[in-house]
């Protein structure tokens, strides 16, 4: 359906990527990954018309309609929210707009013709479905049905992010083109997302940095990387098994052809001087001018080198918590939690969106007050925290990086500044960036730069991968299994958890369950997964009929009742 030949992108000397060949086809869900900054959204861009190509060709059919997530939800902010989602299908919306202010006027004046021509148009897009269709989207998004009608402006950033992704949606496009869609939304509603784009007819493009979606949606997986632009088939965890066996036969060619080339060499050293194999030398060298050896690109992928040490150890109880308990308004968010972690634990705190997780950290950390009881951290406890919030955290004043960094360690010296600044990617005159300038994954290297020059001897870590490419997620893995201190940490990422935890805390609405074990073994004894996308949509279900059950239950009791007493 798409298509793209000889196509490239320059910005001054630097090339992106050239001589970029292939066609996306209706059915399939193209996952594009590459290190930040090799192009992944220059190429989306260029796919959706935001840019053009430095050279080449892009085809797509005249009467396509292209699905791509605006950013700008300002525009909506008094609209309806399902009227902000059905506006995204343009030519229905503005037909069912126009027959409205046709009946309102109807009175002073009333266009039949133009009615039946609209009328025509909504009958034959569906379009008296149109709001049920998009309440349905909203829903899975995560939305309910109650703040539908309300103005898009009563709802957060993260929300409005999400009705936008809806919008796109319920357009009902030929090709969806979509930048990091999971950003902002919960297990459920990406897992909702992955079963929309499953039965999906168009063709689907995304950027994600999530290892399970690509795993989940992907059926190619498109590789930014070594200046060029390449198409595995499979998702995620196949791409990388295949990028890595390519790389190995490349390497085995190379050492290969200069073994030969050292063997020939050998041998015309050894005999150069002996006339007898004078003929066999010279034909030596000439088989070493015949042998031509490819030189590997370099890739343009990056890993930060995170490193965590403390700098002195904790007391063996690092922190208790007894009966902790927070509401907002009529909402208790926490009620009743213990914990009390131990030196060189890392615990995992999971559960259900909007159960406190994250006001459980905030308030560990003083972020946040308690409603009710207390928290007592351990003897020589330094604790380092990343809140989700990282520009938050960070701030956006406009000061340069190396400065902001300097702040933590005033007696440190210029140039181990500038090294930690490099071990996250920051080098030569990136270190002069302005704060307000850091993106969301820049900003979340920037945090985990202040942990390494500050040594703690605790992680207090708040869903550490949002915003980080996965390269950067693979590092940071890397990085707190080596760390000898002590981690608390909350993630939905079930990849993130499966590979640190050594111990599972779930806050569920009944209290803490609490498991001395890796995820794996917790999953094992607990017999149901609770980071699982699948699992959590089951329970979900079983929980709503149960709600439904029990409503209609209480309601023939009533009818009984009011009938005994009408009787007596």
């Amino acid at each position: 359906m798409i298509s793209i030949s000889n196509l490239a992108k320059h910005f001054g000397d630097r090339t992106l990527f050239e001589d970029v060949s292939m066609q996306f086809n209706r059915g399939e869900r193209y996952g594009i990954v590459g290190a930040n900054g090799c192009g992944k959204s220059t190429l989306l861009k260029i796919l959706t018309g935001e840019e053009s190509a430095s050279d080449g060709d892009l085809s797509i059919p005249k009467r396509a309609v292209l699905g791509v997530l605006e950013q700008d939800h300002f525009q909506y902010e008094e609209d309806r929210i399902v009227d902000v989602v059905m506006m995204g299908n343009a030519p229905l919306w503005k037909a069912m707009v126009e027959k409205e202010e046709i009946l309102a006027n109807a009175e002073d004046h009333f266009d039949g013709d133009r009615y039946a021509e609209l009328e025509d148009v909504i009958v034959q897009h569906d379009g008296y479905g149109l709001e049920a269709r998009a309440g349905e989207i909203l829903e899975g998004l995560g939305i309910p049905t109650a703040v539908h009608t309300a103005p898009l402006s009563t709802l957060s950033g993260g929300f409005k992010l999400r009705v936008l992704l809806a919008q796109v949606l319920a357009a009902e496009p030929d090709a969806l083109l979509l930048d990091e869609p999971t950003n902002h939304l919960d297990i459920l509603s990406i897992r909702w997302l992955e079963q929309f784009l499953d039965s999906y007819a168009g063709v689907a493009i995304l950027i994600s940095h999530d290892h399970r979606f690509l795993d989940n949606v992907a059926t190619s997986i498109v590789d930014v990387d070594y200046q060029t632009v390449k198409a595995y088939p499979g998702n995620y965890a196949r791409f990388v098994q295949s990028k890595k066996s390519e790389r190995d036969r490349r390497e085995a060619e190379i050492e290969k052809r200069e073994a030969e080339i050292a063997d020939h060499k050998a041998f015309v050293e050894r005999f150069k001087a002996k006339a007898s194999k004078a003929r066999q030398a010279q034909s030596k060298l000439k088989a070493i001018d015949r042998i031509e050896i490819e030189s590997l690109p370099e890739s343009s992928r990056r890993y930060p080198k995170f490193a965590f040490s403390q700098r002195r150890p904790s007391g063996k109880q690092v922190i208790e918590v007894e009966g902790l308990s927070k509401s907002y308004g009529d909402k208790a968010v926490l009620e009743g939690i213990d914990l009390v972690v131990q030196r060189g634990e890392r615990v995992a705190i999971i559960g259900p969106n909007g159960i406190g997780k994250s006001t459980f950290l905030k308030i560990i950390m003083g972020e946040v007050e308690a409603d009710g009881g207390k928290v007592e951290w351990g003897y020589e406890t330094h604790p380092g925290y990343v809140a989700q919030d990282h520009k938050e955290q960070i701030g956006s004043a406009r000061r340069r990086l190396d400065e902001w960094l300097a702040d933590f360690i005033p007696e440190a010296t210029v140039s181990y500044v500038k090294g930690a600044l490099g071990a996250v990617l920051f080098t030569g005159d990136e270190s002069k960036k302005k704060l307000e300038a850091l993106s969301g994954g820049e900003a979340a290297r920037m945090l985990f730069a202040k942990q390494a020059v500050t040594h703690p001897n605790v992680l207090v870590l708040d869903e550490p991968t949002n915003h980080l490419d996965l390269e950067a997620i693979e590092a940071l893995v890397g990085a707190v299994r080596a760390y000898d201190g002590t981690v608390i940490f909350v993630s939905h990422d079930r990849w993130f958890v499966n590979e640190l935890a050594t111990r599972i805390v779930e806050i569920t609405p009944e209290g803490v369950k609490d498991f001395s074990g890796g995820y794996d073994e917790y999953l094992a004894r607990a017999g149901e997964d609770h980071l699982d996308a699948q699992e959590v949509l089951r329970r979900a279900r079983d929980s709503k009929r149960a709600a439904k059950a029990g409503g209609a239950a209480k309601g023939r009791k009533n009818k009984k009742k009011q009938k005994g007493q009408g009787g007596a």
